[in-house]
């Protein structure tokens, strides 16, 4: 039969998905072996903002500094590299991580797992009911047997602020995807995308200013995370800015250039690099990062600065400034990226259709499942609940909901939706892993000391210096690094642990599998760390504790 735009076709599954990044995927995946029928819908590219404007794209613009500076640490290694990175050769590299922005090799997986993909833009009609609207206008009706899951993620959220809209700010997609190399970047933000894109585009050749609202880079992360972070930017050439507050941005129409007013909103707008040692989806009415902030050094980037005399001047050099509080001067670049938050992907999803309010995080339970919506069939599993902003988080609840799904739909036994559960997405709260691919790395898992001792939990703080370790050692001449371990001394396991320095992303999982299996100290001794690795820094820790009062 021939579809018009005003046919309207009506199928049913016993799941809809609606979008179709790693987290729908992997939740189509997972009610597929259950035995479900499934739909996945997508407006824009299979394989949603992780494959083609974040994780992928990200970490190949990335990599090649990683590598240059690893090289560049061990003698004999760095006789042999000189020069600038291949610019070119980088953002063509990106590309093709990014599968040239085509979705040909996830739709085909989509299609390998027996989903069916449904093209166009999907909106809750009520109860289990999914209306779509087709690229070519036509209109599907979908009917859930068992479940509708939420998977939409969530988009980078602007503030509000006088001529940004007109400015054409670069949010991460912008970021990740630019096609060439800014003479001049201005960086809003000092959380996790505004340090790896200042990282990322100053090693490619960019004068980057970071601007930060607060006192430190990172900060919901241990606060000498930040402090190492802040020393390698800055020694990259990075300036930041803390205290400071975008109030206005404005794109000059005479040179395409972006001005960028700051605001001081602390006593000092640069601040010293550390010493050398062994949101809801509602703008706001300016912008630093939010809560995203740092502590940094005083790199120069070159970048142009309008005083409020009207002067331009340039802003080369490391003196610090000690400006007034209230003082506000413009910034002058070639492009602005704003990383100060995210809000969800559900401001046109019908929300309003189940009674719920259009544009909001959704609450969902450990299985996640929607609070508030009767009949246990409407889910919300990755961004859009608000629980870790991860992919691999996303995945891991994709797993959990999809195995509550199918449980669900067989009946039977109750679901385990205890701590830990089969049914349950404890490691949202207590072991969410994250790297953070800057230069130094950054690797994270569980809980800060600060969370843990929120949480009333009595413990005590380990730390190491991962330069002391001969492992360490061997990958850099001078390594400087850091490892923390807070345990909980009532049950004598480790509920978080951080590490900072080169290379430090691949200790993570060790990490991540004490934390989530709550390894006892006694039997971690037994867990013995290959000579000469920089694993070794778990042996050190141990004895640390042990020594130490």
């Amino acid at each position: 039969m021939s579809r018009t735009p005003e046919t309207v076709v009506e199928d049913a599954y016993d799941v809809v998905v609606l979008g179709a990044g790693p987290t729908g995927e992997n939740l189509a995946d997972r009610v597929r072996a259950a035995g479900l029928t499934v739909a996945v819908v997508e407006s824009e590219l299979v394989g949603g903002e992780c494959s083609y404007w974040a994780c992928m794209p990200s970490k190949a613009l990335l990599r090649p500094m990683a590598a240059r500076a690893a090289a560049g640490a061990v003698a004999g290694a760095r006789e042999a590299v000189s020069g600038p990175l291949d610019a070119d050769a980088v953002l063509a590299r990106r590309d093709s991580f990014a599968a040239h922005w085509k979705d040909d090799g996830q739709v085909s997986w989509l299609d390998s797992v027996g989903a069916e993909l449904i093209r166009g833009r999907g909106r809750l009609d009520g109860p289990r009911r999914v209306a779509v609207e087709g690229p070519d206008g036509g209109r599907r009706l979908l009917t859930a047997r068992r479940a509708v899951a939420v998977c939409t993620g969530s988009r980078a959220l602007l503030p509000e602020l006088p001529g940004l809209a007109e400015a054409r700010p670069w949010t991460s997609r912008e970021a990740t995807s630019a096609k060439e190399v800014p003479g001049r970047l201005a960086v809003v933000g000092g959380g996790v995308v505004g340090v790896e894109m200042a990282a990322a585009w100053r090693a490619l050749g960019s004068e980057v200013t970071l601007l930060v609202r607060g006192d430190r880079l990172l900060p919901r992360m241990e606060p000498f995370v930040g402090e190492y972070v802040a020393e390698g930017l800055s020694r990259a050439g990075v300036e930041i800015r803390t205290g400071t507050s975008v109030t206005a941005v404005r794109r000059r129409p005479e040179d395409g250039m972006v001005s960028v007013t700051v605001t001081l909103t602390a006593d000092n707008g640069r601040t010293e690099a550390p010493a050398a040692r062994g949101g809801t989806g509602r703008g706001a009415s300016s912008a630093g990062g939010g809560s995203d902030s740092t502590n940094a050094g005083p790199g120069s980037t070159g970048a142009g600065e309008r005083a409020a005399d009207g002067a331009e001047r340039r802003t080369d050099g490391p003196a610090n400034r000690t400006d007034r509080t209230g003082r506000r001067t413009d910034v002058v670049v070639d492009e602005v990226l704003f990383a100060t938050g995210r809000a969800p992907r559900t401001d046109d999803l019908g929300l309003e259709t189940v009674g719920l309010e259009p544009g909001s995080w959704l609450e969902v339970d450990d299985t996640c499942l929607v609070k508030g919506v009767p009949g246990e069939w409407l889910y919300a599993v990755g961004d859009a609940n608000h629980r870790s902003l991860l992919t691999h988080q996303g995945k891991y609840q994709a797993r959990i909901a999809g195995a509550a799904i199918g449980a669900r739909a067989r009946g039977g036994p109750a679901l385990e939706t205890g701590p830990w559960g089969a049914h349950a997405a404890t490691a949202d709260a207590a072991g969410a892993p994250q790297v953070v691919f800057t230069e130094p790395e950054v690797a994270a898992v569980g809980l800060t000391a600060e969370q843990a001792r929120r949480r009333g939990l009595r413990v005590r703080v380990v730390d190491y210096d991962l330069g002391r370790v001969a492992g360490a050692a061997l990958y850099a001449d001078d390594y400087r690094g850091r490892a923390r371990m807070v345990v909980d001394l009532d049950r004598e396991v480790p509920v978080g642990v951080a590490f900072v320095g080169p290379g430090v992303g691949e200790l993570l999982h060790a990490a991540t599998v004490a934390v989530v299996g709550e390894v006892p100290l006694d039997r971690l001794w037994h867990a013995v760390p290959a000579y000469p690795t920089v694993s070794e820094v778990w042996l050190r820790l141990l004895e640390t504790y042990r020594d130490e009062p």
